[in-house]
């Protein structure tokens, strides 16, 4: 497979243009697609699956890695989603007892561009919020607590919803909205739940791919504890989307849109999926057709399936690195150390994105 090079932002160009020109340039391969099950057509995949965690490793050593760095890492994500949550659900942020950084940390506090409460339609979406949302800023307790003196403070943050913000960025590169355009997360329960599930599903990849660097069994067990708890997450926002995609196609369609707008960023892999329904098909069918996904199951089982859990043929979710993590939360191919949601970065010793 032959990616595309990068393309790069002139001065005073639209922020999302350049993203817009990455993906219409990859358009023919994302046409390409297997429907967005990507990981799961053979030994191929599997290898690239492995060669990815190999490469992990070597990426995130560059940057200084230990298991504090590790953790510190995902509490720069735990700050990013506890925010988006609490302002959903209550229209304020964290306390800022939360967002301080330990004694032995010299960051400090960043700027948050800050959401609004959302005014929630559907009760049970309205539930779901709240206890997620109970649940991530647990996760910022948590692994503050965990780190100790080491934790760093919470670092600028873009959750705002105008045309240029992070999630409108985003949003008009997967083709949500027109180039311009403002996506607002807070608008409605639709946008609520396609903000969240552009989060989700990284939260829970990032993880994955943290799980094979940590070397403490206190930190593997706290990334463990909090892995489970993202996939939960992810797992209810997508069987929502799923759910309402039944009646309003464009919860399905939209979601397929942003996962692969995650997927032109974080390399060459098709490893990202969408939530529209697939076609279980033998995993000895040399070329499935489109919308077609080969796991190694009984024949019994093959045909029409929904999408919820975003696994490969055998069964298990892929990882992302630290650095293709901050690809799409960065909104950047490059290999940069800021943008998107994390305006001036992330603080700690892990923050570069890959070369994608």
């Amino acid at each position: 497979m032959t990616d595309t090079p990068p393309v790069l932002l002139r001065d005073g160009e639209d922020p999302s243009s350049g993203l817009i020109a990455q993906f219409d340039a990859r358009a023919e391969r994302r046409n390409e697609r297997r429907e967005f099950f990507r990981t799961a057509l053979g030994a191929g995949a599997v290898a690239a699956v492995g060669a990815t965690a190999v490469t992990l490793a070597s990426r995130a050593t560059a940057q200084s890695v230990n298991d504090a760095a590790i953790l510190n890492f995902a509490l720069n994500l735990e700050y990013l989603e506890a925010q988006f949550y609490s302002y959903a659900v209550t229209g304020t942020g964290l306390a800022n007892s939360l967002l301080t950084p330990g004694s032995a940390s010299t960051t400090t506090v960043g700027t948050i561009t800050p959401g609004r409460q959302v005014s929630f339609s559907d009760p049970l979406v309205a539930q779901y919020a709240r206890e997620i949302a109970a649940d991530e800023a647990a996760h910022v307790a948590f692994l503050r607590n965990t780190l100790g003196t080491a934790a760093v403070a919470m670092p600028a943050i873009d959750l705002g919803s105008t045309a240029t913000s992070a999630f409108s960025v985003a949003a008009q590169a997967a083709g949500i909205v027109t180039s311009g355009t403002a996506f607002d997360p807070y608008a409605n329960d639709q946008n609520f739940l396609l903000a969240a599930f552009l989060f989700e599903d990284v939260g829970v990849t990032a993880y994955k791919g943290a799980a094979t660097l940590l070397e403490s069994k206190v930190y593997l067990d706290a990334a463990a504890g909090i892995l489970a708890a993202e996939a939960y997450h992810a797992s209810i926002i997508r069987t929502v989307l799923y759910r309402k995609g039944v009646d309003t196609a464009s919860f399905r369609t939209s979601a397929d849109a942003l996962s692969n707008a995650r997927d032109a960023l974080d390399g060459t892999t098709d490893d990202d999926q969408g939530i529209s329904p697939v076609t279980l098909v033998s995993s000895l069918t040399p070329t499935p057709a489109p919308g077609a996904y080969a796991p190694l199951v009984p024949a019994a089982l093959l045909g029409t399936a929904s999408n919820i859990v975003p696994t490969a043929a055998d069964g298990t979710v892929y990882g992302r690195s630290t650095g293709t993590v901050l690809n799409v939360l960065y909104l950047n191919r490059l290999a940069v150390s800021k943008g998107g949601f994390f305006p001036n970065g992330l603080n700690g010793t892990l923050v570069s994105s890959s070369a994608s």
